[in-house]
This record gives C-alpha cells, sequence and structure tokens, in this order.
C-alpha cells in the first residue's frame, strides 16, 4: 500500500493545479477584465492579465512538482485577494447571487488551503523537486 500511496501526491497535484491551468487564459479575455472592474478592481487592464500570468505559472509548477513551493505561493498571492475582492458573498443583496458567491469564496478557501500544504511540504514524490532534493 505505501508504493501504492506515492502515486497519490502527484495525482493530488494534478487534480490541484488543472482549475489554475484551464482559468489562466480566461485572464487575458476582455470580459474577465471586464468584470473584474465592475468588481472594483484597480489597474483591472494590468492585474487581471497578471494573474493569468501567476495561476499559470503556479499550476505548471505544481503540477511538475518544478519549484512547486515558488507554484504554491504564487497562488496563494493570487487568491488571497481575489477571493476577498471578488467572492465578497456578504456584500451580494440578492440571496441566490449571494449563495453562488459564498460557494466560490469557500472553494477558493479550500485551494488556499492546498496551496499552503503544498508550499510548507513542497512537492514530493514524483516530482522535478524529488530529483534535485529540493
Amino acid at each position: 500500500m505505501k508504493d501504492f500511496s506515492r502515486y497519490m501526491v502527484p495525482l493530488g497535484r494534478l487534480l490541484f493545479s488543472i482549475i489554475f491551468i484551464h482559468a489562466a487564459p480566461h485572464h487575458f479575455q476582455s470580459g474577465t477584465v471586464g468584470y473584474a472592474a465592475s468588481k472594483g478592481v484597480p489597474f483591472p487592464d494590468l492585474l487581471v492579465p497578471l494573474t493569468g500570468l501567476m495561476i499559470l505559472a503556479g499550476g505548471v509548477s505544481i503540477l511538475l512538482g518544478f519549484r512547486a513551493r515558488i507554484g504554491a505561493l504564487l497562488i496563494i498571492l493570487f487568491l488571497v485577494p481575489t477571493t476577498l475582492v471578488m467572492h465578497a458573498f456578504w456584500s451580494v443583496a440578492d440571496p441566490q447571487a449571494a449563495m453562488i458567491q459564498q460557494i466560490m469564496f469557500l472553494k477558493n478557501l479550500s485551494m488556499l488551503g492546498g496551496a499552503l500544504i503544498i508550499f510548507h511540504f513542497g512537492a514530493g514524490p514524483y516530482s522535478m523537486d524529488e530529483g534535485a532534493g529540493r
């Protein structure tokens, strides 16, 4: 069973990173920039594409296990302000919209927890970091 459990970590890295790698290209679309602007994000034309680069780099880093702690830090730096600004469910008047934003807020908290674990423990087995002794 111990040998099998070594595969759980790279599988976990894959599953964790998919959402960030998938979402990154959307940060270069005008609709995403416009939505961020409507939420009060300052300099959305600059910050939204920048966050797209951050989550792409962080997601790929975690997926490959290459400098995964730095990748996790990029994800953390993305998630904290994004969660508080974009999913402020407590300020949404419509109950259904507030519920959706609360779900998104809690999803982001969950992902923040995963990123903190990766930041602390590193990439684990079957990673480029493991081979480099990081």
